[in-house]
């Protein structure tokens, strides 16, 4: 159980499958816990029955202020039908309680956002993917339940794994055995030495490992051939009515809900019917205590005591009750402090009915009881989740662990295609050259993005609607130089007339740093980069646009650092990025430059102030390409019309993008026909802004650049760009 309901002493087995001791030699008793299952039972808080042999009464359900049924989970077959549900964390059911109580139309979406997935009593680490998803919505589901295993280094070099944490209800000496056994098979090679170190302060199963053997590919060969890794079925099957229901997450809630308020008011029938008697029998006393002398005189001249309180009830008024208690009354309430003491009593009384009445009568008030239950119960009895949670399938060797970290080029096409490959399957070449062959595509696509990166960065793809979606790089499909790759919509779940128009990568999403957002009409906008990290499946809204208007590129910034925004036509406006001030999600920005007629911007760059030697490279669709020294371009401010940065011509053709550049760079180079050429940077002389460059690339007739993207040739991560005359794209890979 996550939540023991008992606390024993003695012999009662173990994990590794060992039978408990005979019930004379253990003893038990409950948790504190478990008097919150009985809390309030004496109140006619629920129905009673009799037992099976008609000798006592016993409830019918508990009047309990804990959700068991999802705290502990349960398993059960009957006929036809079974039951399995999973333990889960007490606090993230209180709060999803929590959330209900405040707003009943929560979606099960809404509830998941606190209710993680299932928290194990033996730890582990469940991958939430779809079945998850299926689980809480549908109640049925499967989630992988994968233990915790780590690599410890050893003297001379050497290495051992441990396994800390194993999946839930797992036998730990039969997993030990299976793992012997594949050892001795040699299904798993390079295992010296297999121990069971386990102990009082936790598990711990060690495997020395043989000198040269790979640590990763033995964990993945535990998971796939050992109950290391195993499922668990959701089927939340619950007797709901004396009827059998499949419950999702939101009913199982709404249930215990229904429950506790049904409790609540049952015990507030009760303790109302109480303290309105209590209040009967004081109003009594206190009538007799205004009238002592008579009352005294005439319980002296009564013969009996019936007569006494008849002659009390004729007299005074009072009911046969009052009469009783005030024949029933000592002599020491007759004193002053005795008859404040009775005077306060009621006075209290009469709060606590009217409170009572509140509860019964106003449901905003019923809530608040019960929200206050629940606020108790989290506070008193919540502990830290046991369980990681992954939010991703597990599917073996796409454990990101297990994959290096190698710089790669991502490659989506306009039509959706998109596929990673290694980065050495591209080599340079000099200036001029005709390129190797690149992706094959069909006529009527072109490669719109192009940029270089590595494994484990987050991959975000933002839409032309402003939409953000959200990988990982390793998650992108690999496919050699000339594959035209998957379709998009496989991976995201993209609208109707959506598209993925410029990508970002980043390894983090912290505080410190901000994205910058461009769109085709000139607008800018600088938000937290941790505005972004919570993400949906569906994805999320990044920035707001006017009609017409569309995102075409996402830069990551500093507030120290500079912008510099060219246009198709040959403009280009430098400025702080500091006059962009940071904004939410939703916002649309402000205006970054004043275009002129049908004129666009193509891309942003991201500068250094204090960077002498930093260069921008230009490119234009016909080929031709020039690098300027960033001192030629004089700051502004924001929202003018900018300077000239490209003498365009019908020979040059429009600008298609820029990128800041080094001596130690190169650059890939996309054609329209799929070549691929990859030049130094040094090889590129430095001219002026108003100048239309040299040619970078031959190319046949109607053949233009439609990408391109940078590389550090001493080690660093690269920059893309790309996307014709539409955007170009330079994520910056940190």
């Amino acid at each position: 159980m996550r939540a023991p309901l008992v606390d024993g002493q003695g012999n009662f087995g173990s994990i590794d499958g060992d039978a408990p001791a005979a019930m004379r030699y253990t003893e038990v008793r409950m948790s504190r816990l478990a008097a919150e299952f009985l809390s309030d039972i004496d109140k006619d808080t629920v129905e009673f029955r009799p037992n099976y042999d008609n000798t006592l009464r016993e409830p019918v359900v508990l009047p309990a202020k804990v959700p068991n049924f999802l705290l502990n989970g349960t398993s059960g077959i009957a006929v036809g039908m079974a039951t399995n549900v999973p333990p889960h964390n007490l606090g993230e059911l209180c709060d999803a309680l929590l959330l209900l109580v405040d707003e009943p139309e929560s979606t099960v979406d809404d509830l998941m956002e606190h209710v993680q997935g299932p928290d194990f009593p033996t730890g582990g680490v469940v991958y939430a993917g779809k079945g998850l998803d299926d689980a809480f919505w549908s109640g049925r589901g499967s989630v992988k339940v994968r233990g915790v295993v780590e690599t410890e280094s050893r003297a001379k070099g050497s290495e051992c794994i441990v396994i800390r944490e194993i999946p839930y209800a797992l036998n730990k000496s039969a997993l030990v055995k299976k793992i012997a056994a594949l050892v001795n098979e040699k299904r798993i090679d390079g295992v010296a030495d297999l121990r069971d170190e386990s102990d009082r302060r936790g598990i711990r199963i060690v495997l020395d490992l043989k000198r040269g053997a790979t640590a990763e590919i033995i964990v993945n060969t535990l998971y796939k051939y050992t109950p290391l890794e195993s499922s668990f079925a959701y089927n939340m099957l619950a007797v709901v009515g004396n009827r059998p229901q499949l419950l999702n997450l939101k009913s199982a809630l709404v249930c215990f809900l229904e429950h506790r308020r049904e409790v609540i008011i049952r015990r507030t029938r009760f303790e109302l019917a109480q303290a309105e008697a209590r209040a009967h029998i004081l109003e009594g006393l206190r009538i007799a205590l205004d009238n002592m002398d008579a009352v005294v005189a005439l319980i002296r001249a009564s013969k009996t005591p019936d007569e006494a309180r008849q002659g009390l009830s004729e007299r005074f008024g009072l009911t046969d009750a009052q009469s009783r208690a005030v024949l029933d009354m000592r002599l020491q309430r007759l004193t002053g402090l005795e008859r404040d003491k009775l005077l306060e009593e009621y006075r209290e009384l009469i709060k606590r009915i009217a409170w009572l009445q509140s509860v019964l009568a106003d449901d905003a008030v019923l809530r608040s009881v019960v929200r206050g239950e629940l606020e108790e119960v989290k506070s008193a009895y919540a502990r830290p989740r046991k369980t990681a949670i992954v939010r991703e399938e597990a599917t073996g060797i796409e454990i990101e662990d297990l994959i290096p970290d190698e710089d790669v080029v991502i490659t989506l096409s306009r039509r959706g295609y998109i596929k990673r490959t290694t980065l050495d399957n591209y080599q340079q070449q000099r200036r001029g050259g005709k390129g190797i062959a690149g992706l094959h595509m069909s006529e009527d696509d072109v490669v719109q993005d192009f940029l270089t990166t590595s494994n484990h960065q987050f991959l975000l793809l933002f839409t032309n609607r402003g939409r953000m979606h959200q990988l990982k790089v390793h998650q992108v499909p690999e496919g050699s130089r000339t594959a035209k790759g998957a379709h998009i919509a496989n991976l995201l779940p993209l609208e109707k007339d959506e598209w993925a128009t410029t990508a970002l990568t980043v390894r983090e999403f912290s505080e410190d740093r901000h994205f910058l957002f461009v769109t085709k009409f000139g607008m800018v906008k600088r938000s937290a980069a941790s505005l972004y990290a919570r993400y949906r499946k569906s994805g999320i809204n990044a920035v707001g646009l006017r009609d017409g208007d569309e995102l075409i590129m996402v830069r990551e910034v500093q507030e120290n650092r500079q912008v510099v925004l060219t246009t198709a036509d040959g403009l280009a406006i430098r400025f702080a990025c500091s006059e962009v001030r940071p904004v939410g999600r939703g916002a649309a920005g402000v205006k970054g430059i004043s275009l002129r007629g049908p004129d666009t911007v193509v891309a942003c760059v991201i500068v250094d102030e204090d960077d002498k030697d930093a260069s921008i490279m230009t490119l234009s669709r016909n080929g031709y390409g020039k690098r300027t020294n960033l001192s030629l371009y004089r700051m502004q401010s924001r929202g003018g019309k900018g300077i000239i940065n490209f003498r365009s011509t019908a020979k040059t053709g429009p600008v298609i993008g820029a990128i800041p550049v080094t001596d130690s760079d190169a650059l890939l180079l996309l054609t329209s026909t799929s070549k691929i050429i990859r030049i130094g940077v040094e090889e590129i002389r430095s001219i002026g802004r108003a100048t239309q460059g040299v040619r970078l690339v031959s190319m046949g007739e109607g053949a233009s650049v439609v990408g391109f993207s940078r590389i550090d040739e001493n080690g660093g991560d690269g920059l893309g760009a790309g996307l014709g005359g539409e955007g170009t794209q330079e994520p910056n890979a940190t």
